[in-house]
């Protein structure tokens, strides 16, 4: 059957039309593939080829009020594979371990994972000699990548409260830990791009994303007083062999701690080959214990502040115990202080005076002033493992606990309970939140993105009872038992502590915690120190005798180091037996020798020059020395 032309060209016109619709649905399809799925295609293929070498941020320094560095960051390379492009995996495994110093077999293993990418375990935080024999040997598949380590430039300076950091930077105790969000910054990249065979495709050039490096945090430590502290620890630790030593300085206007420390004591650095007893336990903020005769400050700031006492006016006889309830609580004075004004009893440290002025408060008033000032509760500093102590429940407590509780014994408190609540009792009566972390600083820009302030938890004396607390126990530091804590210069206020230690439901044979807390200036306090020394060896257990000498030296430095300026009205000293009185070095320029030599002076002298008058003298004059110190005097040429 013939078909008409028509036909024909009919049939032909429907097959182009079809044609080019065909055809314009696979244009539109391709344009709107090139044009709208264009780049979500390319980055699914990409994500297919790209493989990815993690790089960590540095970690955000750790710097003192003053900007030192005490925990930063050292450069340490690190070794990552790519097991698909290694073409000779024994051949490579045999030269890294000879670099690496590592067993060949467990390199080989790594190597031929079927993972994109490792990180080689043996080639972790290298030095940069040992990174730079890794790409001497020009291996494929085989990368550098920029890594750091934890550095603490300062050893066991300061560790218990900075802490360390792990093999991968994080944060596992101390401020490290507590901070550890805020330090560790987010990681960076190098992403390149490979076929499945896992070879590099050279035509694709690699993506870098920086890494953001951690915040740094700026301490209330001032190093020149941390200093100071590890070494009165260190030559206290060698003079007594005690089983730990504790320190704190504070701020007490403020809360901010400057120094603190203890012992045992470790290097950050080296925290692998030390006992976790060691560095897991800040003795500071963790240790509980009674507290002693440190304790009476919180008895007496009660008493005053409830008017049940006048030091100057009332008196108290001290036959050498007190009867409670049928138990003898012993004075630590044998036969007693006999009478003596509530400010000598302040003075003496006499227990059976402080368990009459907890009888005259009564268990409710003194618990209740004891809550006030802290104790039975965390301070709330920023550092973790902190213990809140031990008190007595008041429902059980009868009158031998509340007298053993007035002069310090039955209670279990820490050191930093014991400064927090010393501060309040002597800045005017607030209570702080002591801490130690007091700024986050961008490194990029320098911008402070996080401050702390000074928090005021709560009033707990008046004014004018923590002046009559300061004058107490400057005297007690001038006149009474803490003289070895005397600074010339300075007015110091304190009180000493003896507690016996506990085990197994009964007091050790002479084994003490001997502690002084103190303060300066006594008319102005701008420092608080306490230190605690558990069980001194070859001396007598008293924290007159062997912590109150540690704290005098602390103080004395630290305030001068503070560039505290020296303070007029000064108690004078009552000197004991051996001990002898500073003489006063009297004003020699202007004097020629022989005006000297007929001046008796029980002071040697060092001349500089070969002049006849004398003028310039160090020390200056006025100042006080200990009797036969030398004096330099400079004459005229």
């Amino acid at each position: 059957m013939r078909v008409s032309n028509v036909t024909v060209r009919k049939r032909l016109t429907i097959a182009l039309i079809a044609g080019i619709a065909i055809f314009l649905i696979i244009d539109l399809r391709l344009g709107y593939v090139q044009f709208f799925l264009g780049d979500e295609l390319t980055s699914k293929a990409k994500s297919l080829w790209s493989r990815q070498i993690s790089f960590e941020p540095e970690r955000g320094e750790i710097v003192d009020r003053n900007g030192v560095a005490l925990a930063t960051n050292i450069s340490a390379p690190t070794v990552y594979v790519v097991p698909r492009q290694i073409k000779d995996p024994a051949t490579a495994a045999e030269q890294l371990a000879a670099v690496l110093e590592a067993d060949k077999q467990t390199i080989y293993k790594e190597l031929i994972q079927k993972e994109m990418s490792v990180r080689l375990p043996e080639g972790r935080k290298i030095s940069h000699e040992k990174a730079k024999k890794v790409r001497a040997l020009d291996i494929d598949g085989v990368y550098i990548g920029e890594d750091s380590k934890r550095s603490y430039p300062y050893g066991n300076y300061l560790s218990h409260v900075l802490g360390f950091a792990g093999i991968d930077n994080q944060g596992l105790i101390g401020l490290e830990l507590e901070y550890d969000d805020e330090l560790k910054g987010s990681k960076g990249s190098v992403q390149y791009y490979s076929d499945a065979k896992g070879q590099r495709m050279n035509d694709m050039a690699d993506d870098y994303e920086a890494p953001v490096n951690g915040n740094d945090l700026k301490l209330t430590i001032d190093t020149k007083v941390q200093t100071i502290i590890e070494r009165e620890l260190d030559i206290a630790e060698q003079t007594y062999d005690p089983d730990s030593i504790i320190a704190i300085a504070m701020n007490p206007k403020t809360g901010e701690i400057l120094g603190m420390s203890s012992r045992p004591g470790f290097d950050p650095a080296d925290f692998q080959n030390v006992s976790s007893e060691v560095y897991n336990r800040n003795l500071p903020i963790w240790s509980a214990y009674e507290p002693g005769s440190t304790f009476k400050i919180i008895t007496l700031a009660a008493a005053l502040e409830e008017g049940k006492v006048d030091l100057q006016k009332d008196t108290f006889h001290d036959p050498g115990y007190a009867d409670v309830d049928g138990t003898k609580l012993k004075c630590w004075k044998r036969g007693g202080h006999g009478a003596q004004t509530f400010l000598e009893v302040v003075q003496n440290s006499c227990n059976p005076g402080f368990v009459s002025l907890g009888e005259k408060l009564g268990k409710d008033t003194l618990f209740k002033y004891i809550k006030n000032f802290g104790f039975g509760e965390k301070t709330g500093i920023d550092l973790q493992g902190e213990s809140k102590g031990i008190l007595f429940n008041l429902n059980r407590v009868g009158p031998v606990e509340l007298a053993t509780t007035a002069f310090g014994q039955g209670v279990a408190v820490t050191p930093i309970q014991q400064v927090a609540a010393l501060s309040a009792a002597i800045n005017g009566g607030t209570l702080y939140t002591p801490y130690v972390a007091s700024e986050l600083i961008d490194p990029s820009t320098g911008e402070v993105i996080m401050k702390k302030e000074p928090v005021a938890k709560r009033k707990v004396i008046s004014e004018a009872t923590s002046k009559k607390i300061r004058e107490a126990l400057e005297s007690v530091v001038a006149q009474g038992s803490g003289g070895k804590a005397f600074v010339e210069g300075y007015r110091v206020g304190g009180k000493t502590g003896t507690a016996q230690k506990a085990s197994g439901g009964r007091y050790l044979e002479n084994n003490f915690i001997v502690s002084f807390i103190g303060f300066a200036p006594a008319d102005d306090p701008e420092l608080v120190v306490y230190v605690a020394v558990d069980n001194p060896k070859g001396t007598v257990q008293f924290g007159g005798v062997v912590a109150a000498p540690i704290v005098g030296s602390i103080m004395g430095d630290s305030l001068r180091a503070l560039g505290v300026k020296e303070r007029k009205g000064q108690l004078e000293k009552e000197y004991k037996y051996p001990e002898n009185p500073l003489i006063e070095v009297p004003d020699l320029v202007g004097l020629t020798k022989k005006e000297i030599s007929e001046v008796f002076l029980n002071l040697k002298i060092e001349p500089s020059g070969s002049g006849d008058t004398v003028i310039k003298q160090s020390p200056e004059p006025g100042t006080k020395v200990k009797d036969g110190s030398t004096i330099r005097l400079y004459y005229n040429n």
